[in-house]
């Protein structure tokens, strides 16, 4: 597997997913068409899934996405956490920016609705 970066843009995120577990989306992410920015990486995580390390971390570093990105951030931790299943680690990171309560409900949301352990980390 290759490393992929998409560089962000005003209204999409930098994505750096390494096939040596490091996967990190930062940024703001309201695209025109969310299927065709996100549709990229799904595909890579889920051939990365098929072999991943004993160790992925996501970093999550969103200051704001909307609904069709909301979907897409969903089904990318979905399939990232079939790494538990392989019997390796997954370790998520959700930051939010202090006070913000609608990025930190939206982590909160996921990590209720797929059952999975995720990292609440606060920033200024």
């Amino acid at each position: 597997m290759e490393p992929l970066t998409i560089e962000g843009t005003r209204k999409t995120p930098m994505v750096m997913l390494n096939p040596d577990g490091k996967i990190m989306i930062s940024g703001r992410s309201i695209p025109e068409d969310a299927s065709k920015f996100f549709n990229v990486i799904l595909t890579w995580i889920l051939e990365y899934v098929n072999s991943p390390k004993e160790l992925t971390t996501i970093d999550v570093e969103l200051e704001y996405f909307n609904s069709g990105s909301a979907k897409f951030v969903m089904q990318i931790l979905r399939e990232l956490s079939e790494v538990i299943h392989t019997g390796k680690e997954l370790k998520i990171n959700w930051y939010y920016e202090e006070g913000d309560d609608d990025i930190l409900e939206r982590g909160e949301y996921y990590a209720s609705i797929l059952d999975l352990e995720i990292n609440f980390i606060e920033t200024e």
